[in-house]
């Protein structure tokens, strides 16, 4: 029986980038060592961590005065990682979810934190609108995609002040116009790669500017001045988000990626409100394209045990809600292939005949 991949992270990557990776643990790039074992500041490796940060620049067209590095610690280690660098006195956040609040924490270690608005006495199910920003904040962050809520905000915002976004699971899923942003960042497990990579995209000119000292470790410029090699960097998801960025570009590159991804959100999405078994969770203007939120409808919420059973029975994999939100959530990243979502819809209709 087919599975069907709709885990919210790690989640599932375009087979080629699966079978490269195989090929490369098994024998790197024809040396008859593998990926695992040979020298990160050998010729070979270096030249994927070059092509790499080079991929992510011409995918996302980001503009010069930009560095790309790739580092380890996830998202987690970058809410601290951008008020060490950037908090001088006071930073601005956006609070839409389990992440975002996270982020927020971390940094009131480093100065006063502002927190412009929240969604968080709806249980986050959609995203603030009509809020000011501190003129005189060092920077205003948000999380551009809520993978636990379901919701996302898909426009690239217009800030006063130095914009930092999140996007651990929409990166390079439709066009960014990087230009608007000082820092962009994202664990690499929901959308680009394996876990165990971070991205982070910056804007030279906004480093460099806070007093405190900062350890190498957590300095960007430290990172970019050695190209991602200050330390061993992590290589095999390093690899496999190039062999994930490849496909990408020979897909079409993030134009066609979110023409594909509109498509698959806009037939589930149909389907939840079509089926009076079910009912999303957020608000419909504020829908994320990349996890989509479900519960049973009023009246039907007996049936959340068996439609999740036979959900399974039919390879559905990874379709449990989160605990904050419950019932159901279906992650449908840049390599779940509408047939798969279309064999999720295909499930719901089918059980609904069963009642």
């Amino acid at each position: 029986m087919k599975k069907h991949n709709f885990n919210a992270g790690p989640s599932i990557l375009p087979q080629e980038a699966i079978e490269e990776t195989a090929k490369a643990v098994l024998n790197f790039n024809g040396s008859g060592l593998s990926l695992l074992e040979v020298s990160h500041r050998g010729k070979d490796f270096d030249a994927v961590m070059i092509e790499a940060t080079s991929m992510m620049k011409e995918l996302l067209e980001i503009p010069e005065g930009y560095s790309v590095v790739f580092l380890g610690g996830g998202a987690s280690l970058q809410f601290c990682m951008v008020p060490f660098n950037l908090l001088h006195k006071k930073a601005a956040y956006l609070n839409t979810g389990t992440w975002a609040g996270k982020a927020l924490k971390e940094a009131r270690g480093f100065g006063e934190v502002v927190e412009v608005a929240s969604s968080k006495e709806a249980n986050f199910s959609f995203i603030p609108k009509n809020y000011d920003i501190p003129a005189d904040a060092d920077y205003f962050h948000i999380t551009t995609n809520n993978t636990i809520f379901g919701t996302e905000i898909r426009t690239d915002l217009t800030s006063p002040v130095p914009l930092v976004a999140d996007m651990s699971s929409d990166i390079l899923s439709r066009p960014v116009d990087v230009s608007k942003y000082g820092l962009i960042y994202g664990g690499a497990q929901k959308n680009l790669s394996c876990a165990g990579v971070t991205f982070v995209i910056v804007k030279n000119s906004l480093l460099g500017k806070v007093d405190r000292h900062i350890p190498s470790m957590l300095d960007y410029r430290i990172h970019i001045d050695n190209g991602s090699m200050f330390n061993t960097p992590p290589v095999l998801p390093v690899f496999t988000a190039l062999q994930t960025m490849k496909w990408i570009k020979a897909q079409g590159g993030t134009k066609a990626m979110e023409k594909r991804n509109l498509a698959k959100a806009s037939l589930l999405y149909n389907e939840i409100d079509r089926n009076p078994l079910f009912k999303g969770t957020a608000a419909v203007e504020d829908r994320s394209v990349m996890n989509v939120c479900f519960v049973m409808n009023e009246g039907y919420e007996e049936l959340e045990k068996s439609f999740m059973e036979f959900a399974q029975s039919k390879g559905m994999v990874g379709i449990k809600g989160h605990r904050s939100v419950g019932g159901f959530r279906a992650s449908i990243y840049n390599a779940m292939p509408l047939e798969s979502v279309q064999a999720l819809v295909d499930t719901m209709k089918e059980f609904e005949k069963k009642q």
